[in-house]
């Protein structure tokens, strides 16, 4: 079996590549597991050491629009790449060559493939919005109609649809899963305006200060790394019939507050660890962040046996674990 992880140096990508090759073998589409012969990781960067000396792993180095034409035939495609939320938002140009004419060249790709491959594209609930001029959304569900208030959920939101239909023209098959914010990422930060959510638990940890540049008691859905990724290899592992729709799949989150992460990393790590927390809002940042869901129902998800984590010291302890 080969296997293409677009953004294959990334966090998730990388997170994913790992669990692939410890696990040696993957299930796709309703078949039994199968090993896997090379995995396939297109980044802009080299993907880590560990991954690059792994003698199953074939790097390639380069854009989704200039590399992807040359990619020999895959089974599966985890396209993970894009540009980030604040990066999308601060430049809509890069945003829309990244996550909407890069989603396109993928999706070209695998048209010419002699069997189309099955491909798991990665959104967000960043679809979702409140539409100033709309009632309050409140709590949204697999068949709430997404109205994204930024240049990034609208851009997820069209990659969405075009995998749905390359997926009704049987280009591919297509399973969409709408990721949460996933916390905590290890490593530095990045231009994602969730950002900071990772960051008030990762920094403190180390003893270094972080800012929160939202109100404490904003709510926000957060889901760990090990439960994004187990979302993400049932989307390849299920046939058509257990998936089902076309439209995405939002995958289960854990609903808190900075003021509630806070609280659950001095239950963890020690009291006085969040001191190292600095509560300043940036307007922009949390008026982004405003706009985004906080009470989910994924009802899809649960059918497919995905769940949360039980709390956010859970998260925590994960994190933990996982440094050592």
């Amino acid at each position: 079996m080969r296997v293409l992880i677009t953004g294959g140096a990334g966090f998730l990508g990388s997170l994913l590549a790992r669990r692939i090759l410890a696990d040696g073998r993957l299930a796709v589409d309703g078949a039994a597991a199968a090993p896997v012969d090379e995995l396939v990781l297109l980044d802009l960067v080299e993907p880590p050491a560990d991954l690059v000396a792994d003698p199953r792993v074939r790097v390639r180095i380069g854009g989704l629009t200039d590399r992807m034409p040359e990619e020999p035939d895959v089974d599966v495609v985890f396209h993970l790449a894009g540009v980030v939320s604040g990066a999308a938002e601060a430049d809509f140009d890069a945003g829309m060559a990244g996550n909407v004419d890069g989603t396109r060249a993928v999706l070209e790709r695998c048209r010419a493939h002699a069997v189309p491959p099955v491909l798991v594209f990665s959104s967000s609930v960043a679809v979702y919005g409140q539409d100033p001029a709309m009632p309050p959304v409140g709590e949204v569900g697999d068949d709430t109609f997404p109205r994204p208030q930024t240049s990034y959920g609208t851009q997820k939101l069209i990659g969405e649809l075009l995998v749905a239909d390359c997926t009704r023209k049987g280009f591919v098959r297509g399973r969409t899963v709408r990721l949460m914010t996933v916390s905590v990422r290890p490593g530095r930060p990045n231009a994602a305006a969730s950002g900071f959510l990772s960051g008030i638990v990762r920094e403190p940890l180390a003893g270094v200060r972080a800012v929160c540049p939202v109100p404490p008691d904003t709510e926000v859905v957060l889901s760990s790394p090990r439960r994004t990724l187990d979302g993400i290899l049932t989307a390849a592992a299920v046939d058509a019939s257990t998936w089902g729709s076309r439209a995405a799949v939002t995958l289960p989150g854990l609903t808190t507050t900075p003021r509630l992460m806070a609280e659950a990393l001095d239950r963890v790590a020690g009291p006085g660890t969040s001191d190292l927390i600095d509560w300043r809002v940036d307007p922009g940042v949390a008026a982004m962040v405003a706009t985004w869901p906080a009470r989910i129902r994924t009802d899809r998800a649960a059918a497919l046996g995905l769940r949360p984590e039980d709390s956010f010291d859970d998260i925590i302890r994960v994190y933990l674990e996982d440094l050592r």
